[in-house]
Parts: C-alpha cells; structure tokens; sequence
C-alpha cells in the first residue's frame, strides 16, 4: 500500500501536472498520437474488410494481414523508424507503427462480421428486391456492428496502451512519465505513469461501448419483415 499511496502523491502533486513536461501535456500527446493512429487505421481497415465480407472473398487476407500484425512487435517497427529519415518527422514513426498495430483487429472484425450475418436475413433482402448497396446499408451493417465494434474497442484499448513503449524511443505520451520514474529510481512516478495510462484505456473502453450502445438504439435493420 506505500507504494500506491506514493504514487497518489505523485499523481496529486499540481506541479506534476502544470510543468511543461507534465502529466497535461504527456496526457496530449498520448491522445493525439494514439487517436490519429486508430483514425487512420480505422479508415483503411474498416472500408476493405466490410466490402470483402460483403463480397464473401479475401477471408484468407484478412486472416493473414493479422496473423501478420499480430507477429510483428511495435518497438521493432519504432526502433527501424527511429534510424530510418522518418526519425526527424517528430510523431510520425508512432503513428506509423500504431496504425500498423491497429490494422488486424480492425480488419479481420469488419470481415467476419459482415460474413456472419444471418444468411437468412439476407435472403430475405434480396427477396425483397434490394440493391447490392441498399443490402450492406440496410442489412449487413447494422447486424455486423456488435463485431465490428468489438474490433474497434479491442484496437483502441491496444493503441493507447501500446502508444506508451514509444518513450522508449525518445517519442512522447505517457510512457514518457514510467521511462523518466525509471531513470530517476522513483517508483511512485512509475506506478503513477502506469495508472495513467490504464485509466485512459479504461476511459477509451468505456466511451466506445457507450457510441456501441447509442448505435444500437437505432433497432432492426430496416426494411426486414418482422419475425413471427
């Protein structure tokens, strides 16, 4: 318990968070850079893999881009950047390598989850004389959402949290606060800086599966006769 009430303290000392390498502008830093990389993996994971479900093909490059993602560790794809001309584009190896991260789960999710849709829905649109386009808006989309979400909130918490080795390598974010707490022998900073960052995962978590529920608010896919 000394420890966590130290690194209380920490946490609760005002300097720690006005200075202008404090808890502020780490805590920025780590949400911009975290947030561009889940933006920009978002729009190009998310378009691709729900046209490949909706076209039923391409499950096995969905499978292997993130077999391929999930073998490949950031801080080696960081540390390349890092002595590559990127070194000097100030946050763009993080964004790089984060995107990179944050591919797989999103793809692979957008995927399956247009491909499990019932078939029988399905049908039942075609039946109904709908459009290939108006089948994906009206149909595959809004049953494929739960997985894809789930692949949304399963990338983002493993962003923020994965953002924080880029301190590691000179870059900024919240890791910044562990790497300096380790340099300094002060293990409060670093429990503190560990504490950060989980609470800033569990934040993210809990702000998707909120916009998860409000979409879902929005009941059946229309057009769809209802069940008997």
């Amino acid at each position: 318990m000394g420890v966590l009430t130290d690194a209380w303290g920490w946490l609760t000392t005002g300097a720690h968070w006005t200075a202008e390498d404090g808890i502020g502008q780490r805590l920025a830093e780590h949400v911009y850079v975290s947030g561009a990389a889940l933006l920009i993996a978002a729009a190009l994971a998310l378009p691709l893999g729900l046209w490949l479900g909706h076209l039923g093909r391409g499950g096995a490059l969905a499978v292997n881009v993130s077999n391929v993602g999930r073998a490949i560790p950031v801080f080696a794809v960081l540390a390349l950047f890092m002595v590559s001309p990127l070194r000097n584009a100030g946050y763009v190896p993080t964004v790089v390598a984060l995107v990179l991260f944050a591919i797989p789960p999103l793809l692979t999710n957008a995927y399956v989850g247009v491909r499990e849709v019932d078939r029988a829905a399905v049908r039942a649109a075609w039946g109904m004389g709908m459009t290939g386009g108006q089948l994906f808006r009206r149909v595959e989309l809004p049953l494929a959402r739960p997985v894809v979400m789930t692949g949304v909130r399963s990338a983002a918490v493993q962003v923020v949290a994965t953002a924080t080795v880029a301190a590691m390598v000179g870059q900024g974010g919240l890791g910044r606060i562990i790497t300096a707490g380790f340099a300094t022998y002060d293990t409060a900073q670093v429990v503190a800086g560990a504490v950060l960052v989980a609470l800033l995962a569990l934040l993210v978590e809990g702000a998707l599966v909120g916009l998860d529920r409000l979409l879902g608010c929005r009941g059946r896919p229309a057009g769809l006769p209802d069940e008997r």
